[in-house]
């Protein structure tokens, strides 16, 4: 596939897409889909509001035509889907994407591993909050004990997926777990994520003081092991990286709210109803799927993505201090809807 490039104002090439394949979970995170708002009476999308399989594969091909390298496929929680694995072979064998990854929450992992590895799946990360089953249950909103997630974890490890292991943050409700799932994990030499908890959308109830910051993250991990700093593994990774001296592997902190990484972003991300948004912090979104729908052929597609990127200027994890301290907010999507 002959590819092109492009750059938004800012000199930012377009390199990593996620994909939201559904806007349903099985889980009420409270920092992402808390049950007061998607509760029972939420009306989620309806089918022909979703992109089918062959849409997401001909959207995609537009991007990889203008350099995308990476594709993230989440949700809500993509497994919910049930032509996952389908869409991850198409990825593959179509597209030749280098590099195609799943987000999930893993509860519905286990039993669809062999499809995916089947398909070409080549990594996955793992949502785990916290391992005590008080905890756990309060962040997934379910009431679920971990076990059954940490047992696909195993099971992912067994099929030689690539795994990665997320962890949102948040004080007063998990913080007190930070040293407790890093040593999990480092036994297993698994590449664990903290994420600070994130502004995003406006049902989640963030407030500053809820951010555990990266610093304080490592100031913890390093009171029980030594760690030293280590480079990005490609250019753009969102995840500040550490590895623990004595070779049990590595942490990451995600910090968009104490360190914010908008100067080297390049990633887009694709809502389950084709809306191509240019940042995660941002409401607007380009109707993609609408163009297609309206009969746009490949290269039609391909320019109409590329004149959005193009245009693109967002920065709002750097601006974020100067918005807040004016009194001002932005309208923003929420989480469950663009995948994180």
């Amino acid at each position: 596939m002959a590819k092109s490039s492009v750059q938004d104002i800012l000199g930012r090439p377009v390199r990593d897409l996620r994909i939201s394949v559904t806007d349903r979970c099985n889980f009420r995170c409270p920092y992402c889909m808390p049950r007061e708002v998607f509760g029972p009476g939420y009306q989620f999308m309806r089918d022909p509001q979703l992109m089918t399989t062959d849409e997401i594969v001909r959207i995609a091909a537009a991007f990889v035509e203008l350099g995308v390298e990476k594709i993230r496929l989440t949700g809500g929680e993509p497994l919910l889907r049930p032509d996952l694995p389908e869409l991850v072979r198409r990825l593959k064998t179509e597209l030749g994407v280098r590099d195609v990854a799943l987000t999930t929450n893993g509860w519905l992992l286990e039993r669809h591993l062999p499809a995916l590895r089947e398909a070409g799946l080549d990594r996955i990360n793992i949502s785990v909050d916290s391992l005590e089953a008080a905890t756990a249950g309060r962040m997934n909103g379910q009431g679920l004990d971990p076990t059954r997630v940490l047992r696909a974890i195993d099971a992912a490890i067994a099929a030689g997926l690539a795994v990665k292991i997320n962890m949102v943050v948040q004080r007063g409700v998990n913080d007190h777990e930070l040293e407790k799932v890093a040593a999990y994990f480092r036994d297993r030499k698994l590449p664990l994520r903290f994420i600070e908890f994130m502004d995003v959308g406006s049902s989640n109830h963030w407030t500053g003081d809820q951010v555990v910051p990266a610093q304080e993250i490592l100031e913890r991990i390093g009171v029980k092991w030594a760690i030293e700093p280590v480079g990005p593994s490609y250019r753009g990774e969102v995840a500040a990286r550490y590895r623990y001296v004595d070779g049990a592997g590595e942490i990451g902190i995600i910090a968009s709210i104490t360190e914010p990484f908008c100067r080297d972003c390049h990633r887009a991300r694709l809502s389950a109803d084709g809306k191509l948004h240019t940042c995660l912090f941002t409401a607007l979104g380009w109707n993609v799927l609408g163009c297609l729908r309206a009969g746009a052929d490949a290269s039609e597609l391909r320019a109409y993505v590329a004149r959005i990127w193009a245009g693109r200027r967002d920065r709002y994890s750097d601006e974020r201090a100067e918005i807040m301290a004016r009194g001002e907010s932005t309208a923003k999507a929420e989480m469950s809807y663009l995948g994180g």
